[in-house]
């Protein structure tokens, strides 16, 4: 038999994940089974079953993915000199993801992305596996974060006494918001969190 190549097998993984990131994302999580992952992504049982046990498990590697690609958006957008506007970092590049994340599951409806956000967040509640997932990926965020608000304050642009990881743990409480009011009350907040965020982001630095 000949030898499966890793392409393939990449190939493979990524076609299931695909459909059941446009399951998740048009049915919800417990509205969605595993025969309609299979029906979506055009493969048999055994095909999805040799990389996944089960609903749980890609749930997580859809989380997990959407993580990495958000966290290395906002390493991609932070590098280089001189350093961009914080606040259009911060809100620029989640708008992109966000609307690239929906565009990847097959929506249409701009809060439909975000929503399926909303549901991994309380799905972790109960999803242990989940949880660990998202505390790895928010570790992951904190850390890339922390490194870009020290630049900042190095550069004279933030004030440097108050410890990055607090304003980092600030900014990422308020792009939760910015999610949450995208999922919830059909609001293109962009614009007014991306002035808010300048305006408490640009005040002088103490001295």
């Amino acid at each position: 038999m000949a030898r499966v190549s890793q392409t393939h097998l990449d190939a493979r993984r990524r076609q299931i994940l695909d459909g059941a990131k446009r399951s998740f994302t048009r049915n919800g999580f417990h509205a969605t089974s595993m025969q309609d992952v299979l029906t979506e992504a055009g493969l048999s049982a055994g095909a999805v079953y040799r990389y996944f046990s089960g609903k749980d498990e890609l749930i997580a590697a859809v989380a997990s993915e959407a993580f990495a690609e958000v966290s290395a958006a906002f390493e991609t957008a932070a590098d280089g000199a001189p350093l961009r506007p914080l606040h259009e970092v911060l809100t620029g590049v989640l708008d992109a993801a966000l609307r690239k994340q929906g565009e990847q599951a097959g929506a249409t409806d701009p809060q439909a992305f975000p929503r399926l956000v909303l549901q991994v967040w309380g799905e972790a509640a109960r999803n242990e596996v989940l949880r660990r997932t998202l505390n790895d990926g928010y570790s992951r965020m904190r850390g890339i974060w922390r490194e870009l608000i020290k630049d900042y304050q190095e550069a004279g642009q933030l004030r440097t006494d108050v410890p990055a990881d607090h304003i980092v743990r600030t900014l990422l409480a308020v792009i939760q918001g910015f999610i949450i009011q995208r999922a919830l009350f059909d609001e293109d907040a962009g614009e007014a969190i991306s002035d808010g965020l300048r305006a408490l982001t640009t005040m002088r630095a103490k001295e």
